[in-house]
């Protein structure tokens, strides 16, 4: 359903004139992408930490699944800086990717599975729900489809550090039980050279020094940079598609 009805609508747009087409198709990739969101509310984060530690994990606990009750303040700010790495690629970079190389439709599905992989891809319990038996699907099609992204993102991240290798970075991402999100992750902990840990699960960069409040102004820079090059990108192949007549 996805998928005919945002092929349907990318094929009634380009029958437009060529300046509508191509404006409608950035309007209508635009919901797809939630990159303004995503700075704000990890910038909500470092806000109320700036009033209590209660604060901002009243305020973390809005933008991860974790538990946030018993982080410190680090932890707290280490879990928005991954959050906004691993979202750096399911909100911008994995859209624009799948749109360059199928306009609307491949955009659209991206987001759905990607959404449903959220909503539904958790294993045991998530509010006192069972999800595995209903998320396995959304899982497998968003680690499939985040796959080439994922590292994209990191390599973009990774052009702002100097002197780490790609050996490292891989090194680094694969600590994570993800397939995907460690490459975003790991890069930015490397770009900033802070750690960046899930406790008892992994630490990305440990040589790294715990992030301070700088850190994390310092990550949305990064990550809006490389939001600059994806949407470029996206504005693109909207020209592209927009000149193609059926």
């Amino acid at each position: 359903m996805v998928l005919m009805v945002s092929g349907a609508l990318q094929w009634g747009l380009v029958q437009l004139p060529w300046l509508a087409a191509a404006l409608l198709l950035g309007l209508a990739l635009k919901p797809m992408l939630a990159w303004a969101m995503l700075r704000s509310e990890v910038q909500a984060v470092e806000v109320a930490l700036g009033q209590s530690l209660d604060a901002g994990r009243q305020r973390l606990a809005m933008l991860v699944s974790r538990d946030t009750t018993t982080l410190s303040e680090s932890e707290v700010r280490e879990s928005a800086i991954e959050s906004l790495a691993e979202n750096l690629n399911d909100s911008v970079v994995a859209p624009v990717f799948w749109f360059v190389l199928f306009g609307l439709p491949g955009a659209a599905v991206y987001r759905f599975a990607n959404t449903a992989d959220a909503m539904w891809g958790y294993r045991g319990l998530r509010n006192g729900v069972n999800w595995e038996w209903a998320g396995k699907w959304a899982a497998r099609a968003d680690d499939l489809l985040s796959w080439v992204p994922a590292r994209i993102t990191a390599l973009l991240l990774k052009l702002l550090v100097q002197g780490v290798g790609y050996n490292r970075l891989r090194a680094e991402a694969h600590k994570t039980p993800s397939p995907n999100s460690g490459w975003p992750m790991a890069a930015m902990a490397l770009a900033l050279g802070v750690r960046l840990q899930k406790p008892g699960v992994y630490v990305l960069n440990p040589p790294g020094r715990p992030p301070e409040p700088r850190d994390t102004i310092s990550a949305q820079k990064k990550a809006s940079k490389v939001v600059v090059v994806v949407i470029l990108l996206a504005q693109a192949a909207i020209l592209l598609i927009a000149s193609f007549k059926s």
